[in-house]
Formats: structure tokens, C-alpha cells, sequence
């Protein structure tokens, strides 16, 4: 196929920074009341943010924009054999840090951040990279299959020891996402859905606090003290955001009440101050980063553009939906952030960093 270099897709910037600004907007009031009593000042999460991650993500953003897509081609083994290294680093004493039975952190010095979402990123690089080198041989059982599920086997098990779930269904979800539009044997998905079902029902059987969350998800009022809080509490503050809110910063639940209010419980703070319009608005940018996203993949210039830029849409667009379902109590609880919305400097920078990418490729689309 033959592109022709143009101008980025504007439209698909204006709604990225939409996102980013209005998670930065939210942080800043869902923040208040945790922050001052952790830290004893309003703003602690908010300045976090913006230097750990805005300003981190907003250099990414600018290196992924401006470097050529075809560049993370040429070094995606590289960065996929450091995805596995910084997995690994998770487990060591020196490094890795744990909250409660996690461990998802490395700290070196001051620094502290989550590998697994630098792993999405290189992973879509990784699998673009060797599913266009596979060309038909996606296909084929021993030459398609075999390496894919080599690979996913690996980076699964890393993150599941973590133990991160949610972040597992995620990663799983993309890979298998590429892999179909790869031109992956449905038969080969159909065994790899079926296995990862009963690996997924294993690791639900061994943690106790895994099936609380599914017996909460199918009966949220059997202990609304215990296992269902979080999910009843969720569900008040959307009820009590009616039509518009109740006012930016005027929300009740952030005081103390919503466990993880500015991680995967921050929709719900949008919903009790801006209520079901300002839910929608956020609903509909996502919606609309997703249909310019795929539309920028549908003309890529090759297949490992293509693959690119819809394994990072696919991305952004599953998480988005993972964590408003599961706050509005249509899936179960699993834990995974808002993109650009949520607290968390390397989830954004992250999310912004493959951003970048997708608008350099669309400045090659045909």
C-alpha cells in the first residue's frame, strides 16, 4: 500500500486533551478530602499528577507524535524482553514495592511506577511487529500460534504472580483483539478463550477476596458493610448526580465514603457532580476517540501500522469501558483506571504516550 505523508487528525488531538483536561479538572475535587487526609495539604494527588504524569506523558506524547511510527518496529523485541525484565524486577527486594498483597510497583529513588502499563504499550508494539512478520503464516498452527501463545503465556503469568487481574483481562483482551485482526484462526481464539475461561476460574477459586467480588457483582446488597461497599457506595453517588449533579466539588461520596475515589472509582465522582450529562460527555469522547482511532488503523499504510494503532485504541477504548461498567455495577469490580481520567502518573503518561503514536500514523494513512 502506498501513503502519502499529511496532516495529523486534528479532531482526534482536541478529544485527547479534552480528556486529559477534564481528568486533571475531576482529580483536582475527587482529590481534596483523601489528600488532606493522607498528607495534610488539599492538593497532594493533583501536584503528583501534573509532574509525575501530565508532565511526563506530555514529553512521550510529543517523542511518539514526532518519532516515525516504523521506529518501534525496528526495536519492539528490545522493548518487549525489557517489559518482561521490569516484570521481573516487581519480585525483587531491592526494587519492586508492595501495598497490601501487591506487589505492582518498582521504586528506584524517588521514582516509583507500575511496569504492567509500559507492558500494554510495548506489547502492542511487540505483537503488531510479529504478526506482520507472520503475514499468512498467522494462520498456521506452529508458525502463528505457537509464538503468540509463547509470549501471552509469559507476560501472563508475570502479571497474574503480581497478582493484577484486572490488568491480566486487559492485556489479554488487546492481544487478542490484534490477534483477530491479524488474521488469527478461529479455532486458535476459540482454544485460547476456552483455556484462559478456566485459568480465569482457577485464579478466582484460589483468592477469596476475587469471588467476593463476583458474589457482589450478582447480589450487591448481600453485605453492603463488607464484600459490596465499595459498589454501593458507587451506585449512591451516581443516584445522587441525577440529570446534572450536584455541583463540581459539591460531591459527598469523596469524603471518606467511595474506597478508591480518585482510581477506579473516580466515574463515580464525575456522575455525583456533573451527573448523567457530564457521564455522557465523558462516555462520548471516549466514542469518539474510538471511531477516529479506528478509522486511522482502517487506512493504515502497512500492517504493522494498522495493527498499531488499533491494538492502542482497542486499548484505551476496552479499559474505559472495563471501568465504567464495573462502577455502574454491570461487571463485576476489577480495579483497572479510567484512562487520562484516573489517578496514576504512568498510567497517563502512558495512555499518552501511545496517543502520539496513533497521530504520527495518521499522518501516513492512505
Amino acid at each position: 500500500m502506498n501513503s502519502r505523508k499529511h496532516h495529523y487528525d486534528t479532531i482526534l488531538l482536541y478529544i485527547v486533551f479534552a480528556l486529559v483536561v477534564f481528568g486533571i479538572t475531576i482529580l483536582s475535587s475527587a482529590s481534596v478530602v483523601i489528600s488532606n487526609e493522607n498528607f495534610g495539604e488539599p492538593y497532594y494527588y493533583l501536584k503528583h499528577q501534573l509532574f509525575n504524569g501530565l508532565a511526563v506523558g506530555l514529553a512521550l506524547f510529543y517523542a511518539g507524535f514526532k518519532i516515525d511510527y516504523k521506529f518501534w518496529k525496528k526495536i519492539s523485541l528490545p522493548l518487549i524482553i525489557l517489559s518482561i525484565v521490569l516484570l521481573l524486577m516487581v519480585f525483587s527486594d531491592n526494587f519492586g514495592f508492595n501495598r497490601g498483597i501487591a506487589t505492582r510497583w518498582l521504586a528506584f529513588g524517588g521514582l516509583m511506577f507500575q511496569p504492567t502499563e509500559i507492558v500494554k504499550l510495548f506489547f502492542i508494539f511487540y505483537l503488531a511487529a510479529l504478526f506482520e512478520k507472520k503475514k499468512k503464516n498467522v494462520k498456521d498452527f506452529y508458525k502463528g500460534f505457537i509464538p503468540f501463545i509463547i509470549i501471552l503465556s509469559v507476560i501472563s503469568a508475570l502479571v497474574a504472580a503480581q497478582p493484577d487481574i484486572g490488568t491480566l483481562g486487559v492485556i489479554a483482551a488487546i492481544s487478542l483483539a490484534i490477534y483477530f485482526v491479524a488474521g488469527a484462526d478461529i479455532r486458535h481464539l476459540f482454544l485460547i478463550c476456552l483455556t484462559g475461561s478456566a485459568a480465569l476460574f482457577v485464579l478466582v477459586k484460589a483468592a477469596p477476596y476475587r469471588m467476593d467480588r463476583f458474589t457482589a457483582f450478582i447480589n450487591p446488597g448481600i453485605d453492603p458493610t463488607g464484600i459490596s461497599y465499595q459498589i454501593n457506595q458507587a451506585l449512591i453517588a451516581i443516584g445522587m448526580g441525577g440529570l446534572w449533579g450536584l455541583g463540581y466539588g459539591y460531591g459527598q461520596q469523596k469524603i471518606l465514603y467511595l474506597p478508591e475515589v480518585i482510581g477506579d472509582s473516580i466515574f463515580a465522582i464525575i456522575a455525583e457532580e456533573l451527573g448523567f450529562v457530564g457521564g455522557t460527555v465523558i462516555i462520548a469522547l471516549f466514542v469518539i476517540l474510538a471511531i477516529r482511532g479506528f478509522k486511522i488503523a482502517k487506512h493504515a499504510p502497512d500492517k504493522f501500522a494498522e495493527l498499531t494503532a488499533f491494538g492502542i485504541v482497542f486499548w484505551i477504548i476496552f479499559q474505559a469501558f472495563i471501568n465504567i461498567a464495573s462502577i455502574s455495577g454491570i461487571v463485576p469490580m476489577t480495579g483497572v483506571p479510567l484512562p487520562f481520567i484516573s489517578y496514576g502518573g504512568t498510567s497517563l503518561a502512558l495512555n499518552l504516550f501511545g496517543m502520539g503514536v496513533v497521530l504520527n500514523i495518521s499522518k501516513h494513512t492512505i
